[in-house]
């Protein structure tokens, strides 16, 4: 039976997840296309360095504002409904990004972009929930969040493939990057609509039998579909809750590097002496292998019900890379490009572990979805401060960038160990107790 809610599940969340992060990265591929010909979206756009950064950080407020709010939707109306109408939006408006002109249209569209974004990846998040058990969640997370690494992979091959387009019909060769991501993300919106079911009994592919195996299986989230109202007490208690903080600290560290790597990754590979179409290509194979360690993170996790070490060693992998490039000399390309790579694996290696973390730990489905929203919403900042660092000036070794992710990655690491051996030691107190154990 979960095997054939995989099939109907993991292909369609995955594709959105794909196209969603598509969506909102393509803005750093779009800055450096044709840029040999002055071609790109910055000249085209007369966009200076510092307001193309104010045009990122327009999308990540957003993001944080609109977190929350949006989950809560999810709540109250349908997923399947929900999540289209916003997968609908946000490929509605990367293709309108295509159509601007200027400083004010591009951050206009990039804040919307952000504010329809804000409730895809925690949505998802909360969804899966009401399918499968603690257990089964970190692998399943991963099999959609590991879209954001292929799309990190595949966002620099269809930059590459639409640089050769540049002028064609009249367009830049960045207008048609937004073109081809958005207009597809608008189709994908519409099916959801009619091929994502929203809860196990409403799945007419699932039988008598196979849904009230799912009720036995998912216990409290079982009854998530019927009850769509939104307990207060329990909102109350999620927000006075000081541990779920600590999460979300952990999470808005994860968060810096997410954001730097996913918008400069582009910038960063050209600072290792490949240009334009060429910097565009060698964005791939970071992400490539991020795409198989994540997955195989989360697979441990779930498998050994682990989420703090795995994230925690994650961090600081991650970290660790980030103080050796930061350490590297300029020319010591081919160093830089490998520790590159590793740090990248390790800054999405352990998001599967972490988002699949702070839902392990509450004991309602409005807390769940809120907790899951405020622990992404909490990344806001620290992708807030990952689209500052990686400044032109600091070309090409871009130290204090890669210094500065290292801080923050590596605090996550040392926050998460500390947060698993504060719930072992809360197991360790309900020993002989039928109460329901802390997931460390």
């Amino acid at each position: 039976m979960v095997r054939k809610i995989d099939m109907r599940l993991l292909p369609i969340t995955a594709i959105v997840y794909l196209l969603c992060y598509l969506d909102r990265s393509n803005i750093g591929n779009a800055k450096i296309l044709n840029s040999s010909s002055n071609s790109d979206m910055q000249h085209a756009t007369s966009m200076s360095d510092y307001q193309f950064t104010i045009a990122l950080m327009a999308f990540l407020v957003a993001y944080s504002i609109f977190e929350a709010p949006s989950n809560l939707m999810l709540k109250i109306i349908s997923p399947n409904r929900w999540i289209g109408f916003l997968v609908i939006t946000f490929g509605a408006l990367c293709a309108g990004i295509a159509g601007t002109h200027n400083f004010a249209g591009v951050t206009a569209l990039r804040f919307f972009l952000g504010a329809a974004e804000a409730g895809a990846f925690p949505g998802l998040i909360f969804y899966f929930s009401l399918w499968y058990k603690q257990e089964e969640r970190a692998t399943r997370i991963a099999a959609f969040l590991c879209s954001a690494t292929l799309a990190g992979a595949f966002g620099g091959a269809l930059a590459y493939g639409v640089g050769h387009m540049n002028g064609a019909v009249g367009l830049e060769g960045w207008r048609w990057l937004f073109i081809f991501e958005g207009c597809p993300t608008v189709a994908v919106g519409v099916g959801i609509f009619f091929f994502l079911p929203s809860y196990p009994e409403q799945a007419s592919w699932l039988t008598a039998e196979e849904k009230q195996l799912q009720r036995d299986r998912l216990g409290v989230n079982a009854s998530a579909s019927e009850d769509k109202k939104l307990s207060w007490s329990e909102i109350k208690d999620c927000l006075t809750t000081w541990r779920l903080y600590i999460h979300y600290i952990i999470y808005m560290g994860a968060g810096c590097g997410v954001a730097s790597l996913s918008l400069f990754s582009p910038t960063i590979v050209a600072g290792l002496g490949y240009k334009d179409l060429r910097a565009q290509l060698f964005t791939v194979p970071p992400y490539a292998v991020a795409y198989v360690v994540t997955l195989g993170a989360a697979m441990i996790s779930d498998r050994y019900k682990m989420r703090g070490p795995i994230a925690g060693i994650s961090c600081m992998v991650a970290g660790i890379a980030f103080i050796i490039q930061a350490c590297l000399p300029a020319t010591a390309y081919v160093a830089r490009y490998i520790f590159l790579i590793i740090a990248t694996s390790g800054v999405f290696g352990g998001l599967p572990s972490l988002c699949a973390w702070v839902g392990d730990n509450v004991r309602s489905s409005t807390a769940g979805s809120l907790s899951t929203a405020l622990n992404i919403a909490f990344s806001g900042p620290g992708q807030i401060v990952g689209v500052w660092i990686y400044r032109k000036q600091d070309a090409p070794a871009y130290r204090l960038g890669h210094a500065i992710n290292a801080a923050f990655v590596i605090m996550s690491g040392t926050l998460s160990f500390g947060l698993m051996f504060y719930y072992r030691r809360l197991n360790r107190k309900m020993v002989g107790t039928s109460q329901q154990r802390w997931i460390a």
